[in-house]
């Protein structure tokens, strides 16, 4: 068992890899670890990741949680984001990126788009969890995990 921990240690590339990374994640300025040290993250961000964490602790989803209703599509689709199922691992961090600028934005109307886009992905998530429609879903469609890895990275809930 020590050696096979010490082989993964040597393979380890750090100059390819973040250290908040899963296996199939190259290491990109807008990794965990880009968005996590370049960033403030902004109040609005770690309380729904708090919420998440939480209910997911508590109820694990059981219910199925609502879809996301056409006035939130159109919400998105104003700002040129695809639905939660239809976004990929390098899309999700540079939205999570502009949300983290956008909430701590001079704008007002911004920050409170920002906090609705942010609202409304978890509302995804929470659906895609609830319903195990990931496990259907692409291969490259995978923004869904990035986004829930977010929010455990930044809860206070976190293990």
């Amino acid at each position: 068992m020590p050696e096979d921990l010490i082989e993964k240690k040597s393979n380890f590339d750090l100059t390819s890899r973040s250290a908040f990374s899963n296996d199939e994640e190259v290491f990109t300025s807008r990794s965990y670890a880009a968005l996590l040290a370049k960033n403030i993250i902004p109040y609005s961000h770690r309380k729904l990741a708090d919420n998440y964490v939480i209910i997911k602790r508590v109820f694990k989803f059981q219910a199925v949680m609502p879809r996301i209703s056409n006035t939130e599509k159109a919400l998105l689709a104003k700002y040129d984001f695809n639905t939660l199922e239809y976004t990929t691992v390098k899309q999700m961090y540079e939205e999570l990126a502009l949300l983290q600028k956008w909430s701590v934005s001079n704008d007002e109307k911004l920050r409170k788009d920002s906090d609705a886009i942010l609202e409304i992905r978890t509302k995804e998530l929470k659906f895609i969890v609830a319903t195990s429609y990931a496990n259907i879903s692409n291969e490259i469609y995978k923004g869904y995990l990035a986004l829930e890895n977010y929010f455990t990275e930044i809860s206070k809930y976190n293990d």
